[in-house]
């Protein structure tokens, strides 16, 4: 018997392997009925069955074997990935899922070889359902991956959102303590609580804007008539009272108006510059140059140090990435590595481009800024 009719034929006691199997997968399956536990396995194993009985190339041949099989678009969800979403859903890990498919593809040939006569048992019908079973996975693997990802980005940003209450509590007492004149010892505490609070609260920012970007919504822009000169003039004397001791010089050259989002510049100057403080030299001053033109505005954040090596300057914007030497390099916070990744969020977000280059001499972050439409500074 063909092995497309035999599927067809005792589908029932291949069901009941499945679902024998799938109860062990514990702790998952432990509360959960005949019902769930087949789920989608019939109209998987229809699928098959009906790959089986289908002419292909040899080319889709190939493509099928590696999983790689077309999808046309619009198309509805497949059986393979509607069952993933539910045995994601359901508390299955990958490894499950996979040993599902596994112990699926071993009781069917075990099956079929019991009720045959090997002589009577074709090669190609093995070949076709291996690759229908391998395709049937990665269908399922990258539906699995997608629901856990985005199940894990909606934690972290209802995480986040939940933190900021206690913080703003902290920072409140931090400023309420400082203003107390209670002593020295008092003050110092309070200064370092504040200054604890308002990294963390970028750290905060970004997991934020992070989660945003990875559920497709995007970082939040919204423009305005800007002097960058006076910005970041500003928030650099907040990163100075951050970093006492450090260095940190501006300098501006040329036209520096122009429509961004003021806050949102502040966040990529902050990281960019804490970046520089951490990874520089120690001791070492920062440098932030501003040059306008007729087009836009460039900001360049320059620091002395170790070279980063060009396998990490390709990598220094994606996003939870170390360097090469594990020194967190791509980290611009010391702990979530997402700093570098929100300045390039913002940059794009105004319609402009950043890039990192090191040597010997200086490691250089540029940024172009599009004016998006001229303004007059008062100054001018």
């Amino acid at each position: 018997m063909r092995l497309a009719d035999f599927i067809l034929r005792d589908m029932e006691a291949i069901l009941v392997a499945w679902e024998a199997f799938a109860a062990v997968q514990l702790p998952a399956a432990k509360h959960m009925n005949p019902l769930a536990l087949r789920d989608h396995a019939r109209q998987i194993l229809q699928a098959v069955s009906k790959d089986l009985s289908t002419s292909q190339s040899r080319e889709a041949q190939t493509e099928k074997s590696l999983g790689q099989a077309p999808i046309l678009n619009g198309a509805p969800e497949t059986a393979a990935q509607t069952h993933a979403l539910l045995r994601a859903q359901s508390g299955f890990d990958i490894n499950q899922l996979g040993a599902e498919y596994r112990a699926l593809r071993a009781s069917v040939l075990r099956l079929w070889g019991d009720d045959s006569y090997p002589e009577s048992m074709h090669l190609d019908d093995v070949i076709r359902f291996n690759e229908a079973i391998d395709q049937a996975l990665a269908e399922s693997v990258a539906f699995f991956s997608a629901q856990v990802d985005q199940s894990r980005n909606l934690f972290l940003g209802m995480l986040g959102h939940d933190l900021r209450n206690p913080l703003q509590t902290i920072q409140m007492t931090a400023s309420y303590l400082a203003a107390l004149n209670a002593g020295e010892k008092v003050s110092e505490a309070a200064v370092r609580l504040i200054n604890s609070g308002r990294h963390m609260h970028a750290l905060l920012d970004d997991l934020l804007d992070f989660n945003r970007t990875e559920l497709g919504l995007g970082i939040n822009v919204t423009p305005s008539d800007v002097d960058l000169s006076q910005l970041f003039a500003s928030t650099l004397d907040q990163l100075r009272a951050g970093n006492p001791g450090r260095r940190i010089d501006l300098e501006v050259h040329g036209d520096t108006c122009g429509s961004w989002d003021d806050k949102r510049l502040q966040q990529l100057l902050g990281n960019l510059v804490r970046n520089a403080i951490k990874y520089g030299a120690p001791g070492a001053p920062v440098y932030v140059g501003l040059n306008g033109n007729a087009a836009d505005v460039v900001l360049e954040v320059r620091n002395s140090g170790p070279v980063i090596e060009q396998s990490d300057l390709d990598q220094i914007f994606d996003p939870l990435k170390r360097g090469s030497d594990h020194d967190n390099r791509c980290d611009a916070d010391g702990s979530l590595g997402l700093g570098l990744y929100i300045v390039r969020e913002i940059a794009n977000g105004h319609g402009g481009s950043i890039e990192a280059r090191s040597d010997e001499t200086e490691t250089v972050f540029a940024v172009r800024l599009p004016r998006r439409h001229y303004i007059e500074c008062e100054s001018t």
